[in-house]
């Protein structure tokens, strides 16, 4: 079941490997949530591709719709029928726009750590005043920060699955997006360094050091910001610096 480049751009050209079945079950889950993901049932097609279903009919069409939306943008050409999904190969056109996709990320919310630490700032202050387990603190925070991120979770699903294509543009195009997602893993571990970092100074009401000895690429001036960020939002260090006075 092929179709040339130059027209729909998708292709069943390799048979469905079982860690392929593995992580198609794993985003749709992710992506259903705690209700519906334990229903999802994935298994192979007779001439090439996987088929998705969910076991419950409530709200099957809406699934199926952010299912879908969120395969093609691993690289895969789908298709909605009204009882299952239909998931038919790789898509030169959705590998195209996961490239777009990884670039955007890269110019727009991963270059902005300021938005990360403010982030990590106010979640860990509400955690802490809510009591919540100090030595657990950080990898909360580090958590949530993530999700927020979303890329960290799109890259962890694809774990253990090999993209390969006998089609040499595709193959190009597969390239072309694990050199992007290399550099997205990179900036989002960055990003949860600073997170679990800021956590660290409000559980212990503790000023982050200005020195990077992670290698975060973070100017001493966003340093600075998280440094005042953390400041207001620990109390014993508020109350000290008024004593001093």
């Amino acid at each position: 079941m092929t179709m040339d480049s130059s027209g729909g751009s998708w292709f069943i050209d390799d048979p469905v490997s079982p860690s392929q079945e593995q992580v198609v079950q794993r985003i749709c889950a992710r992506v259903a949530g705690p209700v519906a993901g334990a229903g999802v049932q994935v298994a192979s097609l007779p001439l090439g591709g996987v088929q998705v279903w969910l076991d419950s009919p409530r709200h099957r069409w809406r699934f199926y719709h952010r299912m879908a939306r969120e395969l093609r943008l691993s690289g895969w050409h789908t298709e909605t029928g009204p009882d299952r999904l239909l998931l038919l190969g790789w898509s030169a056109v959705c590998l195209s726009h996961r490239a777009r996709m990884l670039s955007a990320a890269l110019a727009g919310r991963l270059a902005d750590f300021d938005k990360t630490a403010f982030m990590a700032v106010m979640i860990a202050t509400r955690l802490r005043h809510a009591e919540f387990p100090v030595e657990e603190l950080p990898a909360e925070v580090e958590a949530r920060c993530g999700d927020a991120l979303r890329w960290p979770a799109r890259l962890a699903d694809l774990g253990g699955l090999e993209r390969g294509s006998s089609l040499e543009p595709l193959r190009l195009r597969l390239a072309q997006v694990a050199g992007l997602e290399a550099k997205v893993s990179r900036r989002c571990g960055e990003h949860l360094a600073l997170a679990s970092k800021v956590a660290r100074a409000v559980a212990g009401g503790a000023v982050p050091a200005r020195s990077r000895a992670s290698g975060l690429r973070v100017s001493a001036q966003r340093a600075g910001l998280t440094e005042r960020m953390v400041c207001v939002s620990v109390p014993n260090m508020a109350l000290s610096a008024g004593t001093a006075r």
